[in-house]
């Protein structure tokens, strides 16, 4: 290589001479001299397999790329399976992670891996574009495009070993070494005294780390106890403890017998106590709501916040075990405390509105009073079923002009609603009414249907001012 490279050196220097062709000949020789290398050997497993680094000195294979998510790292672990790998998602708090040391073999394992299997058919095809670059600078007399092209080959041939994992960085530097050199001549042949300076950070060099090897039986099963043990999710623990629990049964011809039950009794010892401590916790959880809900439906605001301010101390008690569940109490209590706190705020707005409800009652009390009497009669008018021809004259005298005594009243602004309702009820019952009167006069069926529908529609707004009217007479409760 320093020989060539020697060579053509000399060769540029007498560029300006008679033979500037034969330079860029050399050129191109020197480039497909350098770009080529014996392919290497594939020898690539199955699988790509990270390390994952903890900060205490230990590791964790990751099956595949791990990635990190905020405050997060997320990979996969080999989990029994035994020729077919069964696959365990995981995470683990990033603070745990020893980043440089990860980081390193991440590098050096992706860069073995990018050499067995593309690494080399890249850079024949990167050999191949710069060979034809050049072949173009030797068959183009103008100077200034041969320069421009010089160029542009020295921009992709400095940007390509960052782009592939550092791979031959050094062979690359080299080629732009004399690229340098040939460009420099093509400017002083072009009669270019002007210059670009453009600087590309090289690739950090690779220091290459021994790949890491598929987890044994007992390797896996030890990793997945660390990642448990170190997890500050709990529904992750308990998911790890049991897969590992799995995969020890289907590892029982490798691993001896009493080696097995003692691992057996150790995961289920944990897990026992992590069941235990869910049950602890949900029994804290149904007696606090129950507590909150309970004084929230009162309106008991410094209750409420009593059993809010008990959690942290309940939890303590039961040693920090389950800071989701936790966080999902204090939500939920939190909640019943804005609720506890909107229905004192109503039932305060209730009292002071209440003498007006009840005035309103009052001034509608008979009018609403003789529409639940006319109930019955409206009933069978709806059915198309009578009443009796007497029954509907008397009736119909009682309702006459109720509707024009209820237009007079001048609700409340929360009763208006109520109001229009019962206005209304009371308009259908005078047609109704009357109109199966008239029905019966004529003989008249469809004149009875109307009737009927008008009957229904008195029902249904009574049914609806009396139901509203109770909810807004009633203290306000939550829903």
């Amino acid at each position: 290589m320093r020989g060539a490279k020697r060579c053509f050196a000399a060769a540029v220097r007498g560029y300006n001479e008679s033979h500037p062709t034969s330079v860029i000949a050399r050129l191109s020789l020197l480039a497909v001299f350098c770009l080529a290398a014996p392919a290497v050997a594939a020898g690539a497993t199955d699988a790509m397999l990270f390390r994952l680094y903890l900060a205490d000195g230990t590791s964790i294979v990751s099956f595949g790329e791990f990635a990190r998510a905020e405050d997060r790292v997320v990979f996969s672990m080999v989990l029994g399976g035994g020729d077919e790998p069964r696959l365990h998602a995981a995470t683990l708090p990033a603070r745990l992670i020893d980043w440089t040391r990860t980081d390193a073999h991440a590098g050096s394992t992706r860069y073995q891996w990018y050499a067995r299997t593309r690494g080399e058919e890249d850079f024949r095809r990167l050999s191949d574009e710069v060979a034809s670059v050049l072949n173009t600078i030797l068959q183009t007399k103008d100077r200034a495009q041969a320069l421009a092209i010089a160029e542009q080959a020295r921009a992709t041939l400095a940007h390509w070993p960052r782009q592939h994992y550092g791979y031959r960085q050094r062979d690359v530097r080299e080629i732009l070494a004399v690229l340098d050199e040939a460009i420099a001549s093509l400017r002083a042949a072009a009669g270019v005294s002007s210059f670009e300076l453009a600087l590309v950070a090289p690739a950090p060099d690779v220091a290459l780390e021994p790949l890491a090897a598929m987890p044994s039986a007992r390797e896996q099963i030890d990793q997945a106890l660390r990642v448990a043990e170190r997890t500050d999710r709990p529904v992750e623990r308990v998911a790890l403890l049991q897969a590992a629990l799995v995969a020890l049964g289907e590892a029982s011809r490798v691993i001896p017998v009493r080696e097995a039950s003692v691992l057996r009794r150790g995961i289920e010892t944990r897990l026992r106590e992590e069941q235990t401590i869910d049950a602890r916790y949900a029994e804290l959880a149904r007696r606090v709501m129950a507590q909150a809900t309970r004084h929230a439906a009162r309106a008991r605001i410094a209750d409420v916040q009593r059993v809010l301010d008990r959690i942290p101390r309940e939890d303590a008690r039961l040693g920090r075990r389950r800071p989701d569940v936790v966080y999902a109490l204090r939500s939920s209590v939190q909640a019943q405390l804005d609720a506890a706190r909107h229905l004192r705020l109503l039932r305060d707005r209730w009292m002071i509105r209440r003498s007006l409800y009840n005035d309103y009652q009052r001034a509608v009390g008979t009018q609403l009073l003789q529409l639940v009497k006319a109930q019955p009669a409206l009933e069978a008018i709806r059915r198309l079923d009578g009443p009796p021809p007497g029954l509907l004259v008397s009736l119909q005298a009682r309702l006459q002009g109720g509707a024009d005594r209820l237009d007079r009243v001048r609700p409340p602004v929360d009763l208006r609603g109520v109001h229009d309702l019962l206005l209304g009820a009371w308009r259908f019952a005078e047609n109704a009414v009357s109109g199966r009167y008239q029905a019966a006069r004529a003989g008249n069926v469809g004149a009875a249907w109307e009737a009927s529908s008008a009957a229904a529609g008195a029902l249904l707004l009574l049914s609806r001012a009396q139901q509203e009217l109770r909810t807004l007479l009633e203290p306000p409760r939550l829903p």
